[in-house]
């Protein structure tokens, strides 16, 4: 016993310095939020007494709370419409037969290689011809529909039971109502784990909002803290506190979803 035990202390130390090494970054962000821009740069690893000093220079300097809100109603909006669309057409690519499913689903994977830059111009002129540029649904409708997520409800759709499908078919149950009420419950922890990965891409999108929201007053949280970090002189005390309030939220839905996100992705695999 005692020797199967020393031959996991190699294991359990990797597994603690490996830990540290992970956590230490958002330490030094949380210690950082409450230290001057000074103290940051100095490296300072204690926490200070200048977060509400911080605080109060963040409002001052930014737009925070109309930031937090259109972040908000974009990952969220995002998340929603997402699980809806792709939950459908991957329930749909599953239970129903066709032809050509295989073919446009092969389509829609290799639509997955192409890079979102090689996109960016003809999505920008589509938008800009139905005048909906600063719009916040110019942000919300390009990601609403993904590859990766129909893949994941389809691979997972394929644990779902038919026979249970033409039972309910048999009983007079309509199409919509099977979803709704047999598949959508049965299928918790993939809409789980697919609602922490929009949510996230979606609280995280960067590049896309700065192009095509063109008013200041949209800013998103990404957008604010890259104009944080991009002028003259950058307060970093209230740089890693704008870090920390933009990641919050995303830590926030993944550690309240994480063991069904664990669930949905290791029964989409199976």
């Amino acid at each position: 016993m005692r020797k199967s035990t020393l031959r996991q202390v190699p294991s359990y130390l990797f597994l603690t310095i490996a830990a540290l090494v992970s956590i230490f970054p958002l330490y030094f962000m949380v210690v950082s939020a409450t230290n001057t821009s000074n103290q940051v740069l100095s490296s300072k690893m204690t926490p200070g007494s200048n977060l509400l000093a911080n605080f109060n220079r963040l409002l001052e300097v930014s737009n925070l709370y109309p930031a937090l809100g259109y972040s908000a109603a974009i990952a969220l909006l995002t998340t929603a419409l997402a699980l809806l669309v792709c939950s459908v057409a991957g329930y749909g690519f599953e239970v129903y037969h066709s032809r050509g499913k295989d073919t446009v689903m092969g389509i829609l994977l290799l639509a997955m290689m192409i890079p979102f830059a090689a996109t960016m111009i003809p999505l920008f002129q589509l938008f800009g011809k139905v005048g909906l540029v600063n719009s916040l649904w110019a942000v919300i409708l390009p990601t609403i529909s993904t590859p990766f997520l129909i893949l994941l409800f389809r691979q997972a759709s394929r644990s779902f039971p038919h026979e249970i499908i033409e039972a309910a078919r048999l009983d007079g149950l309509s199409e919509i109502a099977i979803f709704a009420r047999m598949y959508v419950p049965t299928m918790r922890s993939t809409y789980a784990a697919a609602a922490v990965v929009t949510f996230m891409n979606a609280w995280n999108n960067f590049m896309w909002p700065k192009i095509i929201l063109i008013d200041v007053k949209f800013q998103t949280m990404p957008i604010l803290v890259s104009n944080l970090a991009g002028g003259y002189v950058t307060d970093y005390g209230v740089l890693m506190l704008a870090v920390l309030i933009a990641s919050l939220p995303a830590m926030v839905v993944f550690l309240a979803l994480q063991r069904s996100f664990a669930n949905g992705i290791m029964g989409s695999v199976k």
